[in-house]
């Protein structure tokens, strides 16, 4: 709401001052009460789905493969695709998001590899900006305060008191908030599932207590007490409880570990601590119902405002005892003051995540990083230990757990670098979009290392729609290829090179726009390879041709990226294949903060090379922009 609105004219009618914000206050919007009224998920004309995949394939295939595509995709249109596009018609109809439940277990839930390092997401706090600078001997304090913002987030959103999200004036889907807390994804077999507690106030009780995970061990306490919640200074006593017993005392068994195993083998070896004793069931119910899970983490993550390499890459893949990989929020204190982020995927994109920890931020610059409140404490229970019934087996498999899990991370090379010669500022004074700024400069640093077009996944978001999550923009383009090679031509002109990167720029803006609107075509394709699947139909040939996996689709993008927006907040993800790069960017007036990420096995990919071609790139772009004036 306009905070001017609830502002009275200057007058001495008091009593008329109350009553209009009265008015005013009950009728603030309420976080989920547009859900009802948005627009279901819309299935795109085929015709035009199948367009714009041959031209996204175009880059990847010389003349005659591209002539083989042209009539595959002439023959699914005519024959198989059409039926099968006519059941997702069909299923439209009576689902208000038809690709909602078939994404959740195709790009998570079915997935059988380790989705812990995989496919989690996370991002270092940027509280070390402002006034957190990395410092021994602050962890505790600062996590109380930290937590204390985080459970406040969680009151307001339990209040339906969190501002709805707009684009422009559209209303977006919220739906993904109700996944930020009580959230956990729970192993299977063949296919894992999520389990999600939360509750709005109107809608009754919800899960209130914490898991702290420190040195193999776990506790749980509640974070209200009495009705109302706890202070930082009694969070304080908590945590400071949980680190002597940890600090004093053997360590613990490392249960949390084993979220980090291949999903099917972890789901049986929950099985099996389930069925070594009953209670084991009833602790694992109690992580997986808890708001969020603190991890104490004993590293001492260097960094700087420019160099955040290593609280992202510990933030990502540091002690597996000290993080419940299935969990959708973990907030990681290391032991120098600094934090980090770390999330499963599954329940929701990064989006909803920078809002509420662009909230914490916020109150803890508003605060100057300190608990300027009470310090009276009440009597509050001490946080209760969750021991596991544990035999030699279950210790055996942790072990084992581990050290696959640090042999895997070992293998991933992880930058975390701020470009600071500029930022939005100067790229909208450019009229340039950032995004596509950056997106655009990523192609060409790509073709620059690998002397070829990569193909690109990037992230849009569907929200403007019922349950909308993402759609794929794929970055690279024809225009943005020719472009490329014409900024390494050294024979075309300035002007030549600037019209092409317009083109591109364009193309770019016109499919980021198209995605948002439900007009993308990656997710279409894959919603008639599942209905084929469903009815037991041979794969068409379409998915099995050559193009289909060489220009990413089938999840096989050699460039995975995200802009995780225009706050101080970044955040990272691993490759989607071996020979790739994950690449993620923060957009801020003054800078761009970028994670690039690859395997130190694939002896074709270096993130550290990248990532400085994609900065020395931003310069040669705003130089072209110059260069044209003059």
């Amino acid at each position: 709401m306009d905070s001017s609105a609830s502002q009275c004219p200057k007058q001495n009618h008091g009593t008329i001052c109350i009553m209009e914000k009265q008015v005013l206050e009950s009728s603030e919007e309420r976080t989920f009460q547009y859900q009802d009224s948005l627009p279901s998920l819309p299935v795109p004309p085929l015709d035009e789905s199948l367009s714009k995949y041959l031209d996204a394939v175009k880059p990847f295939l010389n003349q005659e493969e591209y002539q083989r595509t042209e009539d595959i995709v002439k023959r699914f249109e005519n024959g198989i695709g059409k039926e099968l596009h006519q059941k997702l018609l069909e299923r439209a109809k009576t689902r208000r998001n038809w690709l909602e439940d078939w994404w959740l277990n195709a790009a998570y839930l079915d997935l059988r590899i380790a989705t812990q390092i995989h496919c989690n997401m996370g991002g270092p706090g940027p509280y070390i900006e402002h006034y957190w600078p990395p410092k021994d001997g602050t962890q505790i304090e600062r996590a109380c305060v930290n937590i204390w913002h985080t459970l406040n987030y969680w009151t307001l959103l339990r209040a339906e008191k969190v501002a709805i999200e707009r684009s422009g004036t559209t209303v977006l889907d919220m739906n993904q908030f109700r996944m930020l807390f009580c959230t956990c994804k729970i192993p299977g077999v063949t296919r894992d599932s999520i389990g999600s507690y939360f509750k709005t106030e109107t809608e009754g009780e919800c899960p209130s207590h914490l898991i702290v995970l420190c040195r193999g061990r776990v506790f749980a306490f509640d974070a209200i007490h009495e009705g109302n919640m706890v202070t930082p200074s009694e969070i304080f006593r908590q945590l400071t409880y949980i680190q002597k017993r940890c600090h004093s005392e053997p360590e613990g068994p490392g249960v949390a570990a084993l979220t980090s195993n291949e999903r099917t083998k972890w789901a049986e070896l929950r099985q099996y601590l389930i069925d070594l004793d009953p209670k084991n069931l009833t602790l694992l119910e109690k992580i997986q119902r808890s708001l969020f899970v603190v991890c104490l983490d004993d590293s001492s993550p260097h960094a700087t405002p420019e160099d955040y390499t290593e609280i992202t890459r510990l933030g990502l893949t540091g002690d597996p005892t000290a993080r419940w990989g299935d969990k959708s929020y973990n907030s990681i204190f290391f032991s120098n003051g600094t934090c980090s982020a770390f999330c499963d995927h599954s329940p929701f994109d990064a989006m909803a995540l920078i809002t509420m920890l662009s909230y914490v931020e916020e109150k803890i610059i508003e605060n100057e990083g300190k608990w300027k409140g009470s310090d009276k404490m009440r009597d509050i229970p001490v946080p209760e230990e969750l021991v596991f019934t544990v035999d030699q087996k279950i210790q055996d498999e942790i072990g084992c757990t581990k050290e696959l899990y640090y042999k895997k991370v070992s293998d991933l090379q992880l930058v975390n670098y701020a470009f600071t010669s500029f930022g939005k500022a100067l790229i909208r004074k450019r009229k340039l979009h950032p995004d596509t700024f950056v997106q655009l400069a990523l192609q060409l640093a790509y073709y620059k290392c690998h002397g070829r077009p990569g193909c690109c996944y990037e992230t849009a978001m569907t929200r403007r729609f019922y349950h909308g999550r993402t759609e794929t923009i794929r970055s690279c383009t024809m225009e943005a290829v020719e472009w490329c090679k014409s900024m390494l031509d050294p024979s075309d002109s300035t002007y030549q090179q600037l019209q092409l990167m317009h083109q591109a720029f364009a193309k770019h803006n016109k499919m980021r726009k198209d995605c948002e609107n439900g007009k993308g075509f990656d997710r279409h394709l894959l919603g008639l390879l599942l209905i084929a699947q469903e009815q037991g139909l041979p794969v068409p040939e379409l998915y099995v041709d050559n193009a289909f996996t060489a220009s990413g689709g089938g999840g096989n993008f050699v460039l995975s990226t995200s802009l995780t927006g225009y706050t101080r907040l970044s955040g990272s993800a691993l490759p989607m294949v071996h020979h790739g790069y994950g690449f993620f960017y923060a957009i801020r007036d003054d800078r761009i903060v970028a994670t690039c990420s690859s395997w130190k096995s694939c002896p074709e990919t270096d993130a550290e090379v990248l990532c400085r071609t994609v900065f020395q790139c931003f310069q040669d772009m705003l130089q072209l922009t110059v260069a044209a004036q003059l």
